[in-house]
């Protein structure tokens, strides 16, 4: 082999392609280093050299980027096309190997070393090659008839071997990373050899090819026959006045299968059912049943899904749109997009939405599906008894179809909608099944992916779908299946929260129902407040948006008569539109007494201050409860009065007061039941009161459990308590110290104006909570 020389050349990479030497063809150049690189061989000789990248999706290729073997190409014509890339004709020359980058960053230069070509066979051996291969490459051309003669004979014309196998090597099918090989073998000999085994295997597809399409041509005429034959029977039946209607809707349900993307088996259970359907008579009562069967098959979204919006800010920003407060559940829902984008999995999670009524939990669930960018579908179970009603009917009853959670996701047209199960408390069971036992399916991850409905009788997967649930009282969902879900409480809104909603969302959605604009009706400073504190007693809003329509209406009234051109809503208005308060809200005492104690208490519409009242009279150590007390309360006041009797000697209390007194223990609203352990300190501060005669300081309140030992025990609501406490004007709560994690969620303008004080015993409640004795007394 001769001695080469190292030069200096720009490189052109290309994507997709392989030049070898004697191939002229065009390329179209659009990469701005490589436009560069063009412009500079232009510049000098018009030689460049053309290199194939090992991967497409690379935009600005580097040294390992590509392969290392390519072909000096001379540049015959550049033309600029109006997309601003630039077509240009090349002509393969040489084979050369890259030696060393250099990278100009406007363009690549390498040094390569050109590769000496053959322009005859020197050896009987590569004669017989030649040969050989020239006789695969004819017999190819013929069988696939993909080469046209002229470049046979062009191919027939060549002397060197070199040259013989790049022209062949040009005009086969093969893949870019085997043309590759073919052009890093620098032997002819070898390339040769490689090219006669590729023409041979190319000989046994082309084979296969041609036994493959008669099948075809056979399966093809064997349609056509049956085409033939339905257009014979279709003209058969016009002739005998049979309409041919059913004909068309064979027709139409076949396209529509085929259309519909079904799984294999599905698909297979479509076409056999349309067969059934095609050889039944039109009278048949069981034509109906069947074509209705496809139908539902056809129209229940198998893989159809819709993209998640996985933005975190957008989703944050959609449900604070929507809703005020509720940061838990809010919460939640950006950590399962922030799982799924680290994931890429789309694994659907079930959430239990629980709380009392018209906080937002179905009104969450939309919102959710607004921010994942989700279809939406609402099912609700209240009163369902009914296990079908869950997971169908079989096709044998009268009036079968699918079940809830089926009709459900055709509704919502999507394998991954944000699935609502509203009222998931209300189910019920009888003797036609458990319908909650048929949910266990469903809200089960590791089992939905193959939920079976009884009419569709084909495994339906439902593991995209994002199930959410919601639950006034959790106690009536059966313990399997609040297994299978994650419940998340919302405990209802405070004050604060009812009146941020009132003036984001409620005023202005009633202003526009009720016709009104903003120009005509004003809600001034607490005349809010003073709807929600005496005029609703709730822990959501319902009540109170109808209060605040009820307002709207009555000023449209006033607006339509002419008695007033703007209604400006003041709290004295609201008593004047909307009669005297209904409802009133707990408030301190205003001066210190003896034997009377605030409370706090949390209900079901928030929270509230408990006044706890006790009396004393000649007796014999009677303990009356009054104010229509639950059994836990009782129980409580039964052990204040059980550990004072065993610390009297402490509080200056008299040791045998059980036998001089009777005692009254009384809790106000008595019509309103009340229950639960928290008044537990409340009580036993009211009773050392009444006994020792000290007072209860006025601006104080408190709430706990008291045990036997005077230990006192934590609670729960805590927010809404203290709420409740800053409406009613106290300065001090006294709260169990296992509480003191809860204070981080008391709003800051609630901790500025109330001190808060952890207790852990009964004797810490009573140095709060009572004055010392006035010893002229």
């Amino acid at each position: 082999m001769p001695n080469t020389t190292t030069i200096s050349i720009p490189m052109l990479p290309l994507r997709g392609l392989l030049v070898f030497p004697s191939m002229v063809l065009h390329l179209d150049v659009g990469r701005d280093k490589s436009v560069e690189a063009l412009e500079q061989a232009n510049a000098k000789d018009s030689r460049i050299l053309l290199v194939t990248q090992k991967d497409l999706s690379v935009d600005n290729p580097g040294e390992a980027d590509v392969y290392h073997v390519g072909t000096v190409a001379k540049i015959k014509q550049m033309l600029k096309l109006p997309n601003g890339t630039i077509r240009v004709l090349v002509e393969g020359l040489e084979r050369a190997e890259i030696k060393e980058f250099i990278d100009k960053d406007a363009f690549f230069e390498v040094e390569m070393e050109v590769l000496p070509t053959e322009e005859h066979a020197d050896s009987a051996e590569e004669q017989a090659l030649m040969r050989k291969a020239l006789e695969a490459f004819e017999q190819y051309a013929t069988a696939s008839k993909r080469i046209s003669s002229e470049t046979i004979q062009s191919v027939q014309d060549i002397a060197g071997a070199d040259r013989l196998a790049d022209m062949i090597s040009s005009h086969l099918p093969l893949k870019v990373a085997e043309k590759q090989e073919l052009l890093e073998q620098f032997t002819a000999s070898e390339r040769l050899r490689k090219i006669i085994d590729i023409l041979q295997k190319e000989q046994e597809v082309l084979g296969l090819e041609n036994q493959i399409g008669q099948r075809v041509k056979k399966s093809m005429e064997k349609t056509q026959r049956e085409y033939y034959l339905r257009e014979q029977m279709r003209a058969i039946q016009k002739e005998l006045g049979e309409a041919d209607g059913k004909e068309s809707e064979v027709d139409e349900l076949r396209e529509k299968i085929q259309q519909a993307k079904m799984p294999e088996q599905v698909q297979e259970k479509a076409e056999r059912e349309l067969r059934r359907y095609e050889k039944m008579p039109g009278a048949s009562a069981e034509t109906s049943v069947i074509r209705t069967y496809i139908e539902w098959l056809v129209d229940i979204p198998w893989y159809e899904e819709t993209e998640d919006q996985l933005d975190i800010k957008r989703a944050q920003r959609v449900l604070d749109e929507d809703h005020y407060g509720l940061e838990k559940v809010k919460d939640r829902v950006l950590e399962h997009l922030a799982v799924q984008q680290l994931t890429e999995s789309v694994k659907g999670p079930i959430l239990c939405l629980t709380g009392p009524p018209g906080v937002g939990k179905t009104s969450l669930a939309r919102s959710i599906a607004r921010s994942l960018d989700r279809n939406f579908t609402r099912m609700s179970l209240g009163g369902i008894r009914d296990e079908a009603e869950i997971r169908g009917h079989r096709k044998t009853y009268v009036g079968a179809m699918p079940g809830r959670i089926i009709q459900g996701m055709k509704k919502a047209g999507t394998v991954n909608p944000v699935f609502l199960l509203d009222e998931i408390d209300k189910m019920a069971s009888d003797f036609r099944g458990d319908p909650s036992s048929a949910m266990l399916e469903v809200l089960d991850p590791e089992q939905n992916n193959t939920f079976e409905d009884h009419y569709v009788e084909e495994p339906y997967d439902l593991s995209k779908t994002m199930f959410i649930t919601t639950a006034n009282n959790m106690n009536t969902i059966p313990e399997p299946l609040l297994d299978r879900m994650e419940v998340i409480r919302i405990a209802g809104y405070t004050e604060i929260e009812k009146e941020g909603i009132a003036k984001n969302h409620l005023v202005e959605k009633q202003i526009k129902e009720n016709g009104l604009t903003k120009g005509s009706i004003q809600f001034r400073q607490g005349a809010l407040l003073k709807l929600i504190r005496e005029y609703t007693r709730e822990a959501g809003v319902r009540g109170l948006e109808r209060e605040i329509a009820a307002v709207c209406r009555k000023a449209a009234k006033l607006i339509v008569m002419g008695e007033n051109k703007k209604v400006v809503v003041t709290p004295a208005k609201i008593e004047e539109l909307l009669g005297r308060p209904r409802y009133r809200y707990g408030r301190a005492e205003e001066e210190d007494q003896v034997g009377a104690a605030t409370g706090l208490a949390y209900t079901a519409a928030g929270g509230t201050t408990l006044s706890i009242e006790v009396s004393l009279a000649k007796g014999n150590g009677q303990l009356q409860l009054t104010g229509k007390l639950g059994d836990v309360m009782k129980e409580s006041a039964q052990a204040a009065f059980s550990y004072i009797r065993s610390k009297a000697d402490e509080w200056g209390v008299d040791p045998d007061f059980q036998e001089k007194w009777d005692i009254h223990i009384h809790v106000p609203e008595g019509a309103t039941p009340k229950d639960g352990p928290s008044a537990g300190i409340t009580i036993a501060t009211a009773l050392v009161s009444a006994l020792s005669g000290r007072k209860v300081k006025k601006e104080v309140g408190m709430t706990g459990e008291i045990t036997l030992r005077g230990r006192v025990l934590p609670i729960g609501g805590l927010k809404e308590k203290s709420m409740s406490a800053h409406r009613a004007g106290l300065t001090t709560i006294l709260i169990p110290a296992d509480n003191e994690k809860d204070l981080e969620d008391i709003p800051e303008s609630i901790k500025k104006d109330i001190t808060f004080i952890t207790v852990k015993h009964l004797d810490e409640v009573l140095k709060e909570a009572l004055e010392e004795k006035n010893e002229s007394s």
